[in-house]
């Protein structure tokens, strides 16, 4: 009989992410909001309402790809700082021209 480790990482993958942090705030927070209107407590109804799309924020910050963000981000920086120093060149440039025509 052969192990495999590839079945048993997708079974821990699958229990991890039933236990994961996201599934226990969102329990929570279905947890608050009936108890919440179940007592008429207004405050808990309130940090229910704000746990509860909160741990859909998490989730699809989670599974952003940073990495690639972030070096979107550097290549933009770049692009907009040649295309700053293009501009900065090209009124320069301007500016000495109009300098040699007085």
């Amino acid at each position: 009989m052969t192990h495999d480790g590839q079945k048993e990482i997708m079974k821990a993958s699958l229990i991890g992410r039933i236990l994961s942090m996201e599934a226990f705030l969102l329990l929570m927070g279905i947890a608050l909001l009936v108890y919440g209107f179940a007592n008429n407590a207004t405050m808990i109804i309130f940090w229910a309402c704000v746990i509860i799309p909160g741990v859909f924020v998490l989730y699809f910050v989670r599974k952003k790809d940073w990495s690639k963000h972030w070096e979107e981000m550097e290549a933009e920086h770049k692009m907009r700082e040649a295309y700053e120093a293009r501009q900065k060149n090209a009124a320069d440039e301007a500016k000495k021209a109009t300098d040699d025509g007085k």
